[in-house]
């Protein structure tokens, strides 16, 4: 019986003896333009890999019970694929395994644990069957995870990880994410997560030539039921892949509203590196970052940690893209934005994509990491657009609108603007700031009590000789190759740009 359903699979060409091995100069996103990927159910996936006699391997869940393995023991064949399987529960069993969790801050839920996993299981496999199985494909598959909990004060959530090779004589590639569950009942998400973990496995055997089609089906039979926010892809067989792209990939295809990458180009998770952190964020476009920018994140940034709310030896500043800035000219092209993520990284920034329009969307989301403060830097443009459109959108429910927006948590730093012959302001003033910003007559009384409770205050410090400076007006003078557009941003971004050719159009 198992021979004819290795016989199906090879004709209806979803099984494969042995995979053409990847070829880093090929292109690798071939698969996505020739073929129409079918979804296939979880059970399908399973036999399918318990079928491929060529790969081998472990599983070792925590938390949320064995349900990845459980799909391949339910699928049949299951002694082809696993090697053996584990759940070690007891925190006192686990750290005699995997040792403790000092970077964790206690916690077993976390990115330390799974890399501590991976690297255990994977070495067992090598040392213990490397020598009688030399002509297999090795992985170890780990998870942990907190589902959740009847009190529901555990939204659920977990770290999932396969460590896998594509050639028996090569190094293995690491496949990591971070899972947010949404389904509100334990067993759900239990459910989801053995979903999930069967679509990591195969992914990284079917579509490891597509990236991005990797990506793609990791959602594969779990729409609506979880968001992963963190993807980090790494080993020989990906050394062409940009982990800044894969985060884009993730926010372009509604994986999740917010991915995060750091200076040097990894994939970051804000449960992990933000835990317990004040942060600052400004939204912009960074097409390029000009001297106005620059002042504002400085003067923003300074003032922020000199709040007497924020510990500022423990402070974290983060530039955020919106997919909507992406595509402002009608298209979302992957070199402006790996041009924009190359000028960030070199300024030493940690970057936000995400699809957040609103940002009360943006803070809901940190909301969950204990974030204890919260600090927005914007134009005073930008205010008076986001008082508008939160006035606009439940003018019934005004009090409600803005408490959404305006959390005790949150403070929004305003850096000032010319003033235009338009701007009806008393005194005709040279600058638009937090304090006479011309705003909607109907929210002026909760306007003024935003300023009292220091919600919006006033950039203090900023140099006013830079305020005529635009970016779009920068983007311009490169695009069309005109003297003086250097003078308009930081030193080292104009030399990046000159010597990469970046933001050309």
């Amino acid at each position: 019986m198992l021979r004819d359903l290795r016989v199906i699979c090879e004709i209806c060409g979803k099984y494969s003896p042995r995979a053409a091995k990847p070829n880093p100069n090929s292109n690798t996103r071939t698969l996505k333009h020739t073929m129409t990927r079918r979804i296939l159910e979880t059970e399908q996936k399973a036999l399918e890999i318990n079928l491929d006699d060529r790969v081998y391997g472990a599983f070792a869940e925590i938390g949320a019970g064995q349900e990845v393995a459980r799909h391949f023991f339910q699928a049949g064949a299951a002694a082809g694929t696993i090697a053996k399987t584990m759940s070690a529960y007891d925190k006192v069993v686990s750290d005699e395994i995997y040792g403790t969790e000092e970077q964790g801050k206690g916690r077993y839920v976390c990115e330390s644990r799974l890399y501590k996993m991976l690297a255990h299981e994977y070495a067992l496999m090598e040392g213990r069957l490397r020598t009688v199985r030399p002509d297999q494909c090795f992985f170890a598959f780990a998870d942990t995870v907190a589902a959740i909990n009847y009190q529901k004060t555990i939204k659920g959530d977990g770290w999932l990880g396969l460590r896998f090779q594509l050639d028996p004589l090569r190094a293995p590639n690491d496949l990591v994410v971070h899972v947010r569950l949404l389904d509100q009942d334990n067993r759900l998400q239990q459910q989801a997560v053995g979903i999930l973990g069967v679509n990591m496995l195969y992914a990284c055997f079917r579509y490891h030539q597509d990236p991005e089609v990797l990506l793609q089906s990791l959602m594969d039979n779990l729409t609506g039921r979880v968001k992963i926010d963190m993807v980090r892809l790494k080993g020989p067989d990906f050394v062409h892949i940009d982990n800044r792209l894969v985060c884009l990939w993730l926010v372009k295809n509604k994986l999740t509203d917010v991915a995060i990458f750091g200076p040097d180009g990894n994939s970051l998770h804000a449960g992990e590196f933000l835990y317990r952190k004040p942060i600052l964020i400004a939204r912009g476009s960074y097409r390029p970052p000009t001297l106005v920018q620059e002042d504002m994140i400085r003067c923003a940034f300074r003032q922020f940690r000199e709040e007497s709310d924020v510990d500022g030896n423990n402070t974290c500043f983060l530039a955020e893209i919106t997919l909507d800035n992406l595509r402002s000219d009608g298209g979302l092209s992957e070199k402006d934005f790996m041009d924009r993520a190359d000028i960030l990284c070199a300024m030493g920034q940690t970057v936000i994509i995400s699809d957040c329009m609103q940002h009360k969307k943006l803070i809901a989301y940190f909301a969950d990491y204990k974030i204890p403060k919260i600090g927005l830097a914007m134009g005073a443009r930008k205010l008076q657009t986001i008082l508008r459109e939160t006035s606009e959108a439940n003018p019934d429910n005004l009090l409600g609108a803005f408490g959404e927006v305006f959390p005790r948590n949150v403070r929004m730093y305003i850096y000032p603007a010319l003033a235009s012959e338009n701007d009806a302001i008393p005194g005709n003033p040279a600058l638009i700031n937090a304090r006479n910003l011309p705003i909607p007559p109907m929210i002026h009384f909760l306007y003024d009590h935003l300023l009292e409770m220091r919600n919006i205050v006033d950039i203090e410090g900023y140099n006013p000789d830079i305020l005529g400076i635009y970016n779009k007006e920068v983007l311009r003078q490169i695009r069309a190759g005109e003297k003086g557009w250097d003078q308009k941003v930081p030193g080292q971004v104009a030399l990046l740009i000159r010597e990469k050719r970046l933001l050309s159009a």
